[in-house]
């Protein structure tokens, strides 16, 4: 683009081009519920404007797609899949989708995913709602594109996008990012806002890039980060955060650094062990200490405290976001009625138990929410992650991600194959990047960089270096 070589045009052209022969037709992926009507014509407008006065950003002319949860205030509807918001066009984008138009991207378009972001049912199918059906994983069509930014990471991993935006609470980033072989940044809460994002659970959800390599994700995360007045927790990005996380990107970052390998995310597979055991050697040879065995402290006891905040939060943050102008249902329990009365469309696979578990609960105040979240932040973090990197003076945890994708099964639901990186450092509110580590029988997995609170930095140094000497990534041979 900046030679002259390529319009921004002609690339949403190409894209479009792509969407329709591989998600609407051939394998039919499923990955995008819509198509910017206005994508051309705003390509043609940033195509005049680079030549007339240059380039806004890195991410002047290029085409994203927005996970299908998060407000724009265009032509396009904001549903987070389901039925109940079918028709919902937001008055005003969301406070990182402004920031995005500002730096010149093209929002081409919104992605499926797991319906109301995996909070509906015990035994959901990932990928699948109401409005966009099963998304399937490019590298296997009966294979699982794991959830909820399913979409997002399908549509990158097949290039239908250069770059999409995905959310998570607990695992919706990293756990599709790995499974369809790209990398995910999960940032630390507060670095992106969380305004006009239908949510579930304020104290974990979070806005982050998915890309094809760690460069395309860190530019992303660039144009999307900022202070945002109508979320007050990214007041703390003025303190903490960074002007501009492109700097860090360092091929030669593991040299001096001294990383730990959580022995508590392997052993569910000696493949994915294997795989592990050959990154650890690569990071060394590079000149890294790496230090191994290491057991996150309370591992696993945190497990009912996370769900209990995620039920209280749910109830409370969703209630707020339907009282914003125009929603078709205006409460949790709305929704919940909605579904009985439509069944048959919005039920036909799996229920609701986990939004009548929320509709049972009370308000933020009382006290069984309060320890709840007091508790689980406390194992998570301090005496968790924190615990773990001061007590072995370490700059990053590693660990596999998760296994690969188990078979799409939508009347049992999902069978996870191992992992569970992702629950510490999503209940502690710490970033998490994950990278392509390589194969398992031709289905992908990724190698997880974890750090305490404002670490982006040194983690995207660290998975830049070691994407570098490692290029595992490889793309779906579809």
């Amino acid at each position: 683009m900046d030679k002259g070589e390529l319009t921004s045009e002609n690339l949403v052209l190409y894209y479009l081009k792509r969407i329709e022969k591989y998600d609407r037709n051939g394998p039919k992926l499923n990955s995008l519920l819509e198509i910017n009507p206005d994508a051309l014509q705003i390509a043609v407008e940033l195509d005049r404007e680079r030549k007339e006065k240059g380039k806004r950003s890195p991410l002047h002319g290029i085409p994203l797609l927005l996970k299908g949860n998060i407000d724009t205030g265009d032509g396009m509807e904001t549903t987070a899949g389901s039925m109940a918001l079918a028709g919902f066009k937001a008055v005003k984008d969301a406070f990182l989708v402004e920031q995005l138009r500002m730096a010149g991207a093209v929002i081409l378009g919104k992605t499926n995913l797991s319906e109301w972001a995996n909070f509906r049912s015990t035994r959901s199918s990932s990928g699948w709602s109401s409005i966009g059906g099963q998304t399937i994983n490019p590298y296997g069509e009966e294979r699982s594109p794991c959830g909820s930014s399913s979409g997002s990471a399908v549509a990158v991993a097949a290039d239908l996008a250069t770059v999409a935006v995905g959310t998570e609470t607990d695992g919706s980033i990293v756990c599709p990012s790995q499974i369809n072989g790209i990398v995910g940044i999960k940032p630390t809460i507060g670095l992106v806002s969380r305004s006009g994002i239908i949510p579930i659970a304020h104290s974990q959800d979070t806005a982050g890039p998915m890309a094809r390599t760690v460069r395309d994700a860190v530019h992303l995360l660039d144009a999307m980060k900022g202070i945002d007045p109508r979320d007050s927790v990214t007041e703390a990005f003025g303190v903490k955060g960074e002007t501009y996380y492109a700097s860090f990107l360092d091929s030669g970052a593991l040299k001096g650094c001294r990383i730990g390998l959580v022995k508590s995310y392997c052993g569910f597979r000696s493949d994915v062990d294997q795989m592990v055991s050959e990154a650890v050697e690569q990071m060394r040879k590079a000149g890294a200490v790496v230090v191994e065995g290491l057991e996150l402290p309370h591992w696993e006891e945190y497990d009912d405290e996370e769900m209990e905040v995620l039920l209280y939060e749910f109830k409370a943050d969703l209630n707020a976001y339907l009282s914003s102008p125009g929603t078709p249902v205006k409460s949790l329990a709305e929704i919940i009625e909605y579904n009985k009365a439509h069944s048959k469309e919005t039920m036909p696979w799996f229920g609701q138990e986990l939004l009548f578990k929320a509709q049972e609960k009370g308000d933020l105040q009382e006290e069984a929410y309060k320890k709840a979240r007091k508790k689980s932040l406390l194992m998570a973090g301090e005496e968790g992650i924190d615990s773990l990197l001061k007590e072995h003076g370490l700059h990053a945890l590693i660990g596999p991600t998760g296994g690969p994708a188990w078979k799409i099964d939508l009347i049992s639901g999902d069978h996870y194959s191992g992992g569970g990186a992702s629950q510490a450092a999503a209940i502690a509110g710490y970033p998490h990047i994950t990278v392509p580590m390589g194969f398992v029988h031709g289905l992908p997995v990724g190698l997880s960089f974890i750090g305490t609170a404002w670490s982006e930095p040194t983690l995207i140094a660290l998975a830049c270096s070691w994407e570098q000497l490692s290029k595992r990534r490889r793309p779906p041979e579809m």
